[in-house]
């Protein structure tokens, strides 16, 4: 089960969040300039607190449902939350599996997001029994174009609203 979900990397940590991490996850997520490529902006307190519970409330979805959930991305060397990785349905077709990934300022082109990213696709493939993996992103945020690149992901052409669409299939992944 997801809950007990957790994958080490040789510099990171994901799993589940805990209500201990609130604090820290929310201090991450007043960064604004981590949220100039997403459809999101700086919480308040009380709002971050809504999400945070519905993160932990995900936990309870199994794999066969419609699920979505997001890890707490922790560096090794000193156990600072870093950010976050998650896979789980697109917003306009949660038929469609996505795979996401957000960074902190301070910890950003070192290579977290592409470590995490690679090792969160290899438990979905594995452990979810994804048959298929998305990302999209902002054709001007160049940093996840790379990353979606790094872990195997292929262009398949754009959203309809131009963004670049990117994917990858179990079988290709195990192909390669």
């Amino acid at each position: 089960m997801v809950k007990n979900m957790r994958i080490e990397t040789e510099r990171v940590l994901i799993r589940p969040y805990r209500k201990s991490d609130l604090m820290d996850s929310f201090r991450l997520m007043q960064d604004k300039e981590l949220f100039r490529y997403k459809d999101m902006d700086v919480m308040t307190l009380p709002e971050h607190k809504r999400l945070f519970k519905w993160l932990l409330k995900s936990y309870d979805v199994g794999f066969d449902e419609d699920f979505k959930y997001s890890f707490n991305v922790i560096l090794k060397e000193t156990g600072a939350h870093i950010g976050w990785v998650g896979f789980g349905g697109m917003e306009h077709d949660h038929s469609i599996k996505e795979i996401y990934w957000l960074i902190g300022s301070a910890y950003q082109n070192k290579g977290y997001a592409t470590e995490a990213a690679a090792a969160l696709l290899d438990y979905a493939f594995r452990a979810a029994d994804v048959k298929e993996l998305f990302a999209v992103c902002m054709p001007e945020n160049a940093a996840s174009l790379k990353v979606m690149e790094r872990i195997g992901l292929r262009h398949r052409g754009a959203m309809d609203n131009g963004d670049p669409l990117y994917s990858l299939t179990k079988d290709e992944y195990y192909d390669a």
